[in-house]
């Protein structure tokens, strides 16, 4: 099974940006449809963006649509997310996960493999 591990969380000002990082280990991330979630302290776990096995579809929840871009290498199986204009409610663990499904998966229990997290902070 693939083993992700992400990167790149921090203290950001509000307005700024990130760039997070998801390296996969273990197995190849182009098998893999991929998304990233976040989960805030007392909630539970959201749905950020999703991308397609080959890249060629994306998917944003529209609280973070026009500001966060997700991509991916295959090449070097990595996973990024980059954001943008950042507020103070992306406050969260950012977790980077694996499915095996096609297409763009949206349903959290389809992602069978999960990174640690990082943490990322907007001060205001």
């Amino acid at each position: 099974q693939v083993q992700l591990v992400e990167s790149g969380g921090g203290l950001v000002q509000v307005g700024g940006s990130l760039s997070l990082s998801c390296a996969a280990s273990g197995g190849t991330v182009s098998n893999y449809g991929m998304g990233w979630f976040r989960q805030a302290p007392g909630k539970e776990r959201e749905l950020v963006a999703t991308i397609t096995r080959s890249g060629d579809l994306r998917y944003y929840t529209s609280s973070v649509k026009d500001r966060f871009t997700i991509s991916r290498d295959n090449a070097k199986n990595m996973v990024y997310l980059r954001m943008n204009s950042l507020q103070p409610a992306d406050t969260c663990v950012y977790f980077c996960a694996a499915t095996g499904g096609g297409g763009l998966i949206t349903n959290p229990r389809l992602y069978h493999n999960w990174g640690q997290g990082t943490q990322v902070t907007v001060s205001s």
